[in-house]
């Protein structure tokens, strides 16, 4: 995290005169006035005189301070009144001093004691846990509409043969394959087998699309838009080989292809071979140069088809349930997405602070793990620079205390936790969790007992993480990926009224190491820039991600 440091800030001293009022001052003495009322005048002209003597008499009392007139006697010179200024020097001397000494440990952002981390106070905004109604009711979801009137699909042997997929990669990425599937079997006409769900190096799973997802509600609620299958026709007998064979193997599919190019190149092939198998299959489908039918499509597999089994939907309702209610009362809780394991720091060849062990540690497995990206090394602190002030670094744990605390959110926040193993273990993770201590994972909200059926699918966990934090007050992300703009897709999809904060990493890299900003000015930058980034509805532009804004075609005016 970006050193914490304290500024000084010394400003010019204010000074504030004291105003005296002439006809009233005190360094007027009573005998004086007294004196010329020995001889009283005796006619008009004498009182003028005097009268214009009286009023200018302040003015001589003033020069005389600074003056060595014998005939006006110099207040000063009063025990009294001199006893009254040392008394005030004093007390401007002391506020001084105590203004000074305020600046000097006023800190620059948080102040650190250890790894712990001590941030001033912010008011909590009444929209701290939504946003503002009036911003939020112009748009409603509508993907499940189908334009037309609906007609039965053809019978599976009119179709024009079969596709078959491989979802490969996490849960967020098979999700976004199983869409894409959908879309592109719709483009082209084509019946589509059931998408396997690919163990990769990095998942290592075995998890089946029906161990995950309700199969029977998939088919049956895209029944008029595609026809699916559940396995391979028993008639093709090289089921081993698809994948491994090349003529049944479509692998030339530019990424973020257009619906034409399927219908050019892909279907011919699907027509020859009467099934073909399309690898690799991430982002093979663009957003704009699709129609708009087949984006809403799309929309439609995400939001409606694609259901996870009832078993973990219910368990993550009992995750969601304690949340709310871990105070023994209702309340709000956040979910955070905290993207800073070893993989992914390492992965974004970006600088972190840490020991000289821990860097040498770090630069050891980079080389090992991308060795071309790492080549001798001596390019990447520069490289590392470059991408911190371009906001393309994950934000870690401390840094994100600092942000949410810039907001508003109290020391009493429920949160959430949705992260595989920190990079750093505890000590990275303490300065967030000492300025929110009510911080938990699944599982410190529940028992081994509860979660030991969801084990034996990675996925199934993942599910979890992703069901309870689609069903936070407030969903807040840390570094870009599928699992994130998924969710906050979702939450747009469901009403742009639940708060999916997307955090500004370039502004907050240029803040955290500006040595003199103070925390009022770094708490209003927070705020201002961050008023647009929770999830309220945004226009969408050429080759808009669709998972993250679904606005439209999948959503229509109220």
């Amino acid at each position: 995290m970006a050193e914490l440091r304290h500024q000084a800030s010394f400003g010019p001293r204010a000074t504030s005169p004291m105003k005296r009022d002439a006809d009233s001052s005190p360094l007027i003495p009573s005998a004086t006035a007294d004196h010329h009322h020995h001889h009283l005048p005796d006619d008009d002209e004498e009182r003028d005189r005097h009268s214009l003597k009286d009023r200018y008499r302040p003015l001589q009392y003033l020069s005389s301070f600074f003056g060595d007139d014998p005939r006006v006697p110099n207040p000063l010179h009063s025990p009294r009144i001199s006893f009254f200024c040392t008394l005030l020097l004093i007390l401007v001397g002391l506020l001084s001093l105590f203004s000074i000494v305020n600046k000097l440990n006023a800190p620059y952002l948080c102040k650190k004691d250890g790894i712990t981390l001590h941030c001033p106070h912010v008011k909590e905004s009444p929209s701290l846990w939504e946003n503002p109604l009036s911003s939020t009711t112009s748009w409603k979801p509508c993907a499940e509409r189908r334009d037309g009137v609906i007609e039965e699909l053809p019978p599976e042997n009119e179709t024009n043969g079969y596709i078959f997929i491989h979802a490969e990669g996490g849960l967020n990425q098979q999700r976004i394959a199983i869409c894409n599937a959908v879309a592109v079997a719709k483009i082209m006409n084509a019946t589509l087998i059931l998408p396997v769900l690919k163990q990769d190096q990095i998942w290592k799973d075995q998890t089946k699309f029906e161990d995950i997802f309700d199969v029977d509600h998939f088919i049956d609620y895209l029944k008029y838009d595609v026809r699916i299958v559940r396995d391979i026709p028993e008639w093709f007998t090289d089921k081993t080989e698809l994948f491994s064979s090349i003529r049944r193997t479509v692998k030339n599919i530019p990424k973020y292809a257009p619906a034409q190019f399927y219908i050019d190149n892909v279907l011919p092939r699907v027509k020859e071979k009467r099934i073909m198998a399309l690898k690799p299959f991430v982002d093979r489908l663009g957003y704009d140069n699709v129609p708009p039918e087949i984006n809403k499509l799309r929309c439609r597999v995400n939001y409606h088809a694609l259901k996870f089994l009832p078993d973990i939907e219910q368990m993550a309702d009992l995750l969601a349930s304690r949340m709310r209610n871990r105070t023994g009362s209702s309340n709000p809780y956040m979910a955070l997405h905290l993207r800073f394991e070893k993989g992914m720091v390492g992965l974004s060849f970006c600088d972190f602070v840490g020991t000289r062990e821990e860097k040498a540690k770090m630069a050891e497995y980079r080389q090992k793990e991308w060795p071309r990206r790492y080549k001798n090394g001596s390019h990447l602190w520069q490289l590392a620079l470059q991408k911190r002030k371009e906001g393309r670094c994950p934000l870690e744990p401390g840094e994100v205390a600092v942000i949410l605390r810039a907001m508003g959110y109290p020391k009493e926040t429920q949160i959430y936790v949705a992260s595989g193993q920190v990079y750093g273990g505890q000590n990275r993770m303490a300065p967030l969790r000492n300025m929110f201590p009510n911080l938990v994972t699944k599982e410190e909200l529940a028992t081994k007992e509860e979660l030991d059926g969801f084990r034996k699918h990675v996925t199934s966990l993942a599910a979890l993480d992703f069901l309870v934090c689609l069903k936070s007050d407030v969903f807040v992300m840390t570094h870009g990926g599928n699992f994130a703009k998924l969710i906050i897709g979702a939450r747009r999809y469901m009403g742009h009224r639940l708060k999916s904060i997307k955090p500004d990493k370039g502004l907050m890299s240029k803040s955290f190491g500006d040595p003199y900003m103070g925390w009022a000015t770094f708490v209003e930058d927070v705020v201002v820039t961050h008023q647009t980034r929770t999830g309220l509805p945004e226009e969408t532009f050429p080759n808009y991600d669709l998972w993250e804004n679904p606005l439209t075609p999948c959503m229509c005016k109220a």
